[in-house]
């Protein structure tokens, strides 16, 4: 299948986050920051299909902020 500009979309990050996630992953086995931000975001959106009726408990609420406040996204 050939990549076209419909398969795929630009995401804007902070710099400091980018160089951040840049260290992070260096001899990680990712190959860019971009393998490593889709694959997280992948595991947290496969978190969403798991759930019975779309629904969350405290627990799982938690752990996905934990998860975006190692990311940077949340303070």
């Amino acid at each position: 299948m050939e990549a076209t500009s419909d398969t795929k979309v630009t995401i804007k990050i902070p710099r400091q986050l980018y160089n951040s996630l840049k260290s992070l992953i260096a001899e990680s086995g990712f190959n860019s920051v971009n393998d490593f931000i889709v694959y997280i975001l992948r595991d947290i959106a496969s978190v969403t299909k798991t759930e019975a009726n779309g629904q969350f408990d405290n627990e799982e609420i938690e752990r996905i902020k934990e998860r975006l406040r190692n990311l940077g996204y949340l303070a």
